[in-house]
């Protein structure tokens, strides 16, 4: 069969991920992104895992790390 091309995908490769699965993708990665503050993406990541990702719940985390990294800097 002359120009006729084959087509090996799987079923796992045409399946369009849904919104949660792409989420747990992300955070699952996020710590391992270039230029990611590990401290900051693995605590959001744990936010999520825990189902408590919410801005404030996030902003607190944020001010936490923060309040840490500037007693360590003091010290």
């Amino acid at each position: 069969m002359i120009g006729v091309t084959s087509n090996k995908n799987t079923m796992e490769e045409n399946k369009v991920k849904s919104g949660k699965e792409i989420l747990d993708d992300f955070f699952k990665e996020i710590s391992t992104i270039e230029n990611v503050d590990k401290t900051i993406a693995d605590s959001l990541a744990k936010l999520y895992t825990n189902g408590k990702l919410t801005d404030k719940n996030a902003v607190n985390e944020l001010l936490k790390i923060r309040t840490e990294k500037e007693n360590d800097n003091e010290n």
